[in-house]
């Protein structure tokens, strides 16, 4: 083993190590819920909260510790090398060649997955009442996320390939031009095309709903036409709502389950969040994020082609394109681990101001909080989940961090974001 192959070795041990760490520390405070939050479970409900997340950690722990271990077996066992070589039997040249061994790794790993996936689903989701999935759902779902990956992965693929199979060093500019090109794309093509094919988007029925929903869109100028009802109950009682697209793509999206469970006052302040984002310009800025972040990878990705000592530590003889791409993904697990937790924050903070943005905007924020106490119930959501969990995994700032910030601002006034933002 080279010196890269023990930092690799390292960060995928460490990090591993770390989540479940995180994980046990989640655990051991999940019973102990907060004062103010104690009128959201009964005693029963409480046990079922934390047997439900006991259940999804330890199939957590069980799947990520099969895959680091099946991992470093078909690593230090020269799987890569063997896998070059077979597939380079086949003659297909060196782009398609690439294209096909990673199709292969990727297979390897969803299979893997997929008996997880069938037990989380049809076994504990079951057992505390939230599948409503059936098989063969289940099974199409897999099959469409396949064709679906072919038939926008694979091209993307084969031109990333193609670039530095053909221009070297240089193509990492050209790779990151038609990846954000690909990125903006998919954000276009995938409310209109590709969530078509999971679910059933059926728009929201006239009435005071819509009334009022298009009404507060007026108010704060959000150019908003299409408003939509997912059919999420065909999969789970648990409820969301989103916003996707662009331009004339955009929509609102409200499952079902949302709207049926939920007060009109409930679901209004919902969209005011999710409508908040867009005006505070998070997505745009996620979305710069994003792009800045892919030209970095792709620079670093030129350095590390054709650095022979990171192909060494894979027991690779020689150089190729398609390895230099996995095997730099490897490599920079330290670097996106280290990057997950300010990014997280950033996503943590975000939340608290579209949080103010919809108070101050709608003046919903007693509805909002009744809103979001009514989704963490419905999904049996851990009510106290340790800093260190949520520093390392949550997007989303815990409940009652969330329900005393909004407080605080329907107290202030509605005075603004910065005033509800500082309380994190």
């Amino acid at each position: 083993m080279n010196w890269i192959a023990w930092i690799v070795l390292i960060a995928l041990l460490a990090e591993t190590v770390a989540h479940i760490i995180a994980d046990a520390l989640n655990l051991k405070g999940a019973g102990a819920i907060p004062e103010e939050l104690r009128d959201l479970y009964s005693a029963d409900e409480g046990r079922k909260a934390t047997d439900y997340l006991t259940a999804r950690t330890h199939m957590d722990w069980i799947e990520s510790s099969l895959s680091l271990g099946l991992f470093l077996l078909f690593w230090f066992f020269k799987g890569f090398p063997f896998v070059d070589g077979f597939v380079k039997g086949i003659g297909l040249g060196p782009v398609l060649t690439g294209v096909v061994a990673i199709c292969f790794l990727g297979v390897l790993k969803s299979t893997l997955h997929l008996p997880f996936a069938l037990y989380g689903t049809f076994v504990i989701e079951e057992r505390f009442g939230f599948n409503r999935t059936t098989l063969a759902t289940f099974l199409m779902d897999r099959v469409k996320s396949i064709l679906v990956g072919l038939a926008l992965g694979v091209p993307l693929m084969a031109g990333v390939l193609a670039f530095f199979e053909h221009f070297g060093s240089s193509a990492w500019m050209a790779c990151w031009g038609v990846v954000v090109a690909f990125m903006l794309g998919v954000n276009i093509i995938v409310p209109t095309w590709i969530m078509p094919l999971f679910n059933t988007f059926t728009p929201l029925e006239e009435g005071p709903l819509k009334t009022r929903i298009m009404a507060y869109a007026k108010t704060i100028g959000f150019p908003l036409s299409n408003i939509f009802v997912m059919d999420g109950s065909k999969r789970s009682t648990k409820a969301n709502a989103f916003f996707s697209g662009f331009g004339k793509s955009r929509r609102i999206v409200l499952f079902d389950t949302l709207v049926n469970n939920q007060s009109p006052d409930e679901v209004l302040a919902v969209l005011a969040h999710e409508m908040g984002h867009f005006k505070l310009r998070h997505i745009r800025n996620g979305l710069l994020i994003a792009v800045a972040h892919t030209g970095v990878l792709f620079f670093l990705l030129s350095l590390a082609l054709s650095f022979e000592p990171l192909h060494a530590a894979f027991f690779m003889r020689s150089t190729e394109v398609y390895t230099g791409l996995i095997f730099f993904s490897l490599l920079y697990t330290p670097v996106e681990f280290l990057l997950g937790f300010p990014l997280q924050a950033w996503s943590r903070a975000n939340e608290y101001q579209a949080d103010a943005y919809a108070i101050r905007t709608s003046g919903l924020g007693d509805a909002l909080v009744s809103s979001l106490k009514s989704l963490h119930k419905t999904s049996l959501a851990n009510l106290n989940p340790h800093p260190f969990h949520v520093a390392l995994n949550n997007s989303h700032p815990p409940l009652l961090q969330r329900i005393r910030a909004i407080q605080k601002g329907i107290k202030a006034g509605f005075a603004g974001e910065e005033n509800v933002v500082s309380s994190e």
